[in-house]
């Protein structure tokens, strides 16, 4: 395996500890203070494992384990930080880690992440299992807004604008006096669109909440999409 970090001290320390500790079952074959150099060394030695320091100048280990990730034949990689700064954790799976290690946790557990990451068992501290699971609960309100909106943003332009009237309370005879067309037009509308959508009138109008759309009255709305 091997162990990326800028700091010397931190990849002797961490070098010391898997050998000494791991009774034989672990080799470091080399170290790394720098991403670039992290990547050459893979190339040549192509170790199981990966430690990755996340904070380096220059190429940060984000970037290092991507590319690392992208090798022929890539190693697994464990993110090794004595911090766990919001985003970290959902960066790192991006890119390809397969889990934490701090640089305070005690050798037994360093040493039985490292040898269980190589069966394809995900690694998580508790620390960045607690980020992502909060960066999950985030990002679902997220997604599910922006599938909404993506399903609004295609239905036709006058589909799509009955739709918002009628989930705003309009009746069909308002909606049509507001878009300057018979009330037949305005029903035809809202039944075309029900049909394309698969949903009800009430469907819709959650679906129209969902979306979480800007206030035409904000500047910035032609921004929002």
């Amino acid at each position: 395996m091997s162990v990326i970090d800028d700091d010397p001290m931190v990849c002797q320390a961490m070098g010391m500890i898997l050998a000494d500790y791991s009774d034989g079952r672990i080799s470091v074959v080399s170290t790394s203070t720098a991403g670039a150099d992290a990547i050459e060394h893979a190339r040549r030695e192509r170790p199981d494992v990966v430690l990755m320091d996340v904070a380096m100048p220059g190429m940060d280990g984000i970037e290092t384990t991507r590319r690392l990730r992208a090798l022929p034949q890539p190693p697994h990689v464990l993110i090794l930080t004595s911090l766990n700064p919001s985003g970290t954790a959902h960066r790192a799976v991006e890119a390809g880690a397969e889990g934490f290690v701090s640089k305070t946790d005690a050798p037994r557990d360093i040493i039985r992440r490292v040898l269980d990451v190589c069966s394809g068992a995900p690694q998580f501290n508790p620390a960045s299992q607690r980020q992502l699971i909060t960066g999950l609960r985030a990002w679902r309100p997220a997604a599910r807004r922006d599938e909404a909106r993506a399903m609004l943003d295609a239905l036709p332009e006058r589909e799509r604008e009955a739709v918002l009237l009628a989930a705003e309370g309009y009746t069909n005879a308002q909606i049509a006096a507001r878009m300057f067309i018979s009330e037949r037009t305005a029903k035809a509308h809202l039944s075309a669109a029900s049909e394309r959508l698969a949903m009800g009138r009430v469907q819709m109008a959650r679906l129209v909440e969902r979306a979480d759309l800007p206030s035409p009255d904000d500047p910035a709305a032609m921004y929002a999409q």
